[in-house]
């Protein structure tokens, strides 16, 4: 047998030996998301959305989102559901059956069985102008939707590209970018250029540069 004073040097350096290789696993896993890219699915008109009420089966179906942003379910009638997340859809359809003292405490979930087509429109001074379909649950940045349609001309200002918005609200918004700036790697481009998704029915448009 070893002595006493062996035994406990071979087991400091077990213990040693051990906590690298403990710190090493704990650091290791899935990559952090990019967060840029993390963009929130919201419901569009004409998406088929399944809704499931836990414990209640008479009362999940699926339903298609009207012009309106409206869905239709059992006992609370029409629920405004256009340009909510998924979780949101849910919570606003939960508080519904609260509300009108339907359920006490309804656990809903909501997924989308149809996506309705998301559409984006490029025009000016590209070479290809045209309607791009943006990806079901990913983005696209005003750059991809550029490339898509060919690039710019040759008479293209690609510094001051405009993408016109219509919120949820009605309201019009309409963004500048320097994608020319991005294209080049000029010091210039800015960051929330390159962090610009596009969402459904925006409108890119390229100017011409005078000569």
């Amino acid at each position: 047998m070893l002595p006493f004073r062996a035994w406990c040097l071979a087991l400091g350096l077990l213990v040693g030996l051990a906590v690298p290789a403990i710190s090493l696993r704990a650091q290791d896993g899935p990559p952090k998301p990019d967060s840029r890219r993390a963009l929130l699915y919201t419901i569009a008109v004409t998406d088929s959305l399944q809704v499931s009420v836990f414990g209640e089966e008479d009362l999940s179906r699926v339903t298609r989102v009207d012009a309106r942003g409206m869905i239709n379910l059992p006992l609370i009638g029409e629920v405004r559901v256009f340009g909510l997340t998924l979780r949101e859809a849910e919570q606003a359809i939960g508080s519904a059956y609260r509300d009108g003292r339907f359920l006490r405490n309804p656990q809903v979930t909501v997924t989308v069985e149809v996506y309705a087509v998301r559409e984006i429109s490029v025009q000016g001074q590209v070479k290809n102008p045209q309607r791009v379909v943006l990806p079901a649950e990913s983005s696209m940045t005003v750059l991809e939707a550029i490339t898509k349609c060919g690039g710019f001309t040759d008479s293209a200002k690609g510094t001051e590209v405009r993408i016109t918005r219509v919120g949820s609200d009605g309201k019009v918004k309409v963004f500048t970018v320097d994608i020319d700036s991005l294209i080049k790697g000029k010091d210039r481009a800015k960051a929330e250029d390159d962090s610009l998704l596009l969402l459904p029915g925006d409108i890119i448009y390229v100017p011409e540069r005078l000569i």
